[in-house]
This record gives C-alpha cells, sequence and structure tokens, in this order.
C-alpha cells in the first residue's frame, strides 16, 4: 500500500509540473530577473546611473520637474520617481513630438541623462513576469490569470514533493549530493536539494501569488482595495483672476506637508495635479520596512493646502495590508541590494527545479515507454499455441 501511495504522490507531482512546465518555468525565470531589474540597467545602461562623485545631497523632486520642464518648455509633466540611491530619477512627461517619455534626471546633479520613449528594462520585465503581456480588456487580463495559477501548480508542487520525500528535514543536516553515481542520481539529489532549500521561498511565492489572483478577481469586479483621491471642490478654484490662475501651493509646499506629517518619510512617487480639480499626490516609504514604496503619503490641495486624504500602515485596513506588503514580499526589496540578492539566488533554484523536475519525470517516463516496448516484443515472438498452453495451466 505504501508503494501504490509513492507512485500516487510521484505522479500527481509530476502533472502538476508537465503540463504547464514551459510557462512555469518562463514565469520563473522571469521573475528572477525583475528581483535585479534596476542593477542590470545600472550595468547595462550608463544614462541610469546616479553618479555622485562631489558626494552632493539629493536635490528635491520638485526642482527635477523644473529642470524637465526648462529643457521642454511644452511638455506636460505628471510623475516622477525614485528608486535605488544608484538609479538616477524619473520624470515621465509627453509632449507634441513625444507622446510618453521618461527623463532620467540624476537627482544629485540635476542633469538630465538621457530620455526614452517606451518601457524601461524594469517595465518590461515587471510586466512579462506579471501578464506575459497579454492585453488588458474589461479590467482583466487572460495572461495576468495565468501567471497567477502558478501558485496552485508551487502549492501542489512542494506538498506532493514533501510526501514523496519523507524526513526531508535530513537535508539541512546532512545534505547529499551524489556527483559520481550517473545523471539521474545527481538530477534527483539536485532537486530534492534544492526544494527542500526553497521551501520557505515556494511558500512564500504561493502565497503572494494567491493574494495576486485574488487582486485581479476583486479589480474584474470593481471592488475597491484603495479608495479614489479625492477632488477639489468647484467652489474652492479662483474665477476672474485669470485665465490659467496659478496654483497658490506647489509640489515642494505639498511634500514638506507629507515630510512633516510622516518621520523619516522619503518620497518616491509624486503625481502632478492632471487638472485643475486634481491634487499633488505625494507617496513614499517611511518606517515600515515590509511596505512598500507606496504605503505611506497625502494627498494636497492645490489651492489651499489642505490633506485632502492621507496613506500610511496604521490607517490601512486588512485587505490594503497585503496590498502594500505584497510586492516587497514577492520581489525581496524588503532589505535592499542583499535581500534582492537572496531572493535572486532562491528564484534561480525554483527555475531550475523546474527543468531538473522535467528533466527527472521526462527520464522515467521514456524509460517506463522503453519497458513497455521490451515486454510487448517479447509477448509478440512468443508462439500463440505456446500462450493457450499456459492460460490452459
Amino acid at each position: 500500500m505504501a508503494k501504490l501511495s509513492n507512485r500516487f504522490w510521484f505522479k500527481l507531482h509530476g502533472l502538476f509540473s508537465l503540463p504547464i512546465w514551459i510557462i512555469f518555468c518562463f514565469v520563473c525565470l522571469t521573475g528572477t530577473i525583475s528581483v535585479i531589474s534596476h542593477e542590470l540597467t545600472w550595468l547595462t545602461n550608463p544614462d541610469s546611473r546616479a553618479s555622485n562623485p562631489q558626494q552632493l545631497a539629493e536635490k528635491p523632486k520638485s526642482q527635477l520637474v523644473d529642470i524637465v520642464q526648462k529643457a521642454y518648455p511644452t511638455a506636460s509633466i505628471s510623475t516622477v520617481m525614485s528608486f535605488e540611491s544608484y538609479i538616477a530619477n524619473t520624470v515621465i512627461f509627453t509632449d507634441s513630438d513625444k507622446p510618453y517619455a521618461i527623463a532620467y534626471v540624476n537627482q544629485y546633479t540635476g542633469e538630465i541623462q538621457e530620455v526614452i520613449q517606451g518601457l524601461t528594462f524594469k517595465s518590461f520585465m515587471r510586466s512579462l513576469h506579471a501578464w506575459l503581456f497579454f492585453p488588458w480588456q474589461n479590467g482583466y487580463s487572460i495572461g495576468y490569470y495565468l501567471v497567477c495559477f502558478m501558485a496552485f501548480v508551487m502549492l501542489g508542487a512542494l506538498v506532493s514533493g514533501l510526501m514523496i520525500y519523507k524526513k526531508f528535514w535530513r537535508s539541512y543536516t546532512q545534505p547529499k549530493l551524489r556527483i559520481h553515481q550517473g545523471k539521474k542520481t545527481f538530477l534527483a539529489d539536485l532537486h530534492r536539494l534544492a526544494g527542500v532549500w526553497s521551501m520557505w521561498f515556494l511558500i512564500l511565492m504561493s502565497i503572494t501569488g494567491l493574494w495576486y489572483l485574488a487582486q485581479a478577481i476583486m479589480w474584474q469586479n470593481d471592488i475597491e482595495i484603495e479608495a479614489h483621491a479625492p477632488v477639489v471642490e468647484v467652489s474652492q478654484l479662483p474665477y476672474g483672476v485669470a485665465d490659467t490662475p496659478v496654483r497658490p501651493y506647489s509640489l515642494a509646499d505639498a511634500v514638506n506637508i507629507a515630510e512633516q506629517k510622516f518621520p523619516n518619510f522619503k518620497s518616491t512617487y509624486i503625481m502632478l495635479p492632471e487638472h485643475f480639480r486634481d491634487t499633488y499626490k505625494v507617496y513614499g516609504e517611511g518606517d515600515g520596512i515590509f511596505y512598500d514604496q507606496y504605503s505611506y503619503g497625502v494627498t494636497v490641495n492645490p489651492w489651499t493646502g489642505k490633506v485632502e486624504s492621507e496613506r500610511s500602515p496604521e490607517k490601512m485596513n486588512a485587505l490594503q495590508t497585503l496590498s502594500h506588503i505584497a510586492n516587497p514580499l514577492h520581489y525581496g526589496n524588503i532589505g535592499g541590494l542583499w535581500t534582492k540578492i537572496i531572493w535572486f539566488i532562491f528564484g534561480a533554484l525554483l527555475t531550475g527545479m523546474s527543468i531538473t523536475g522535467f528533466l527527472i519525470w521526462g527520464g522515467r517516463t521514456v524509460k517506463a515507454a522503453k519497458d513497455t516496448d521490451n515486454q510487448r516484443s517479447i509477448f509478440s515472438k512468443v508462439p500463440a499455441t505456446h500462450l493457450v498452453q499456459q492460460d490452459g495451466k
């Protein structure tokens, strides 16, 4: 009975991997690359680097906006984003000859180092990993659901693998990797060893993947996780002063309000008003290391200076909390470069496991097929009269 049980779990383990092996491997690979996409950009594109040989202080985001606006007087600037200290800030804008442009602006020197039109490498990899570039329509993407389904594949492979590999904890104290006993033995040991040591990572990726699936379902059904930022009341708008009145509160004022609101606040994502009734949206990082770079922030009325809405971990409900901790846990940027390296290593292990698992499953399947063909060949050579005599006995 135990042998039948092991055979069942092994077949189930293979079923969780084989039918969608290529997709699963591709998702693991693109996710692993996405973890260090900023670092790869830094390595391959010198214009993305925030070089600071003179040890200058970081310039305010409002000053970076002014620099881009001066260089492109007719541009409409929408967003300012900052990332790691060694990556240049990005200022997103549109212009008459640029439907969508991203300027790499060195936050220390104020130099516009490059203007690109289209996706950055990070955006490309994250999109490829998250929804395989399937189109979005009616609030959902088939690719996004397909990628989220990989969470069930990982959970199924983990549970069935543990049922096959009894006493798996021995791999922590007595790791076994036999490299001189043939390819089959080496692959099996490597697969088991990587699986046991990556168990925490598999669980983490599965949980965050299931959250992304729940999030997609809510998006498609118009269930709001985060309330939309309020708009300015019409009564607060100035009339009769000028055709294009100047907002009395600037971006610098809005950032200052956010910095006074939250201790250790660092703005990382800023959206400028798109129209007269829109607000400044200033989001960033604070004291919570497990929260993403949008977890703290305010929306500021540009006409009155009033804080129209506020965001912080202390005021989040359960769904909002999950929404803001999922990405740091999934992509490993909770502790900067060091945690990214750890996530990259285990992502590479997970990608390798999908390959070794396929090779092991494929090898056993081919062997079983050959054994079946050999049996058929043997029976085909036995005289029919002999088979009848055997049946008679």
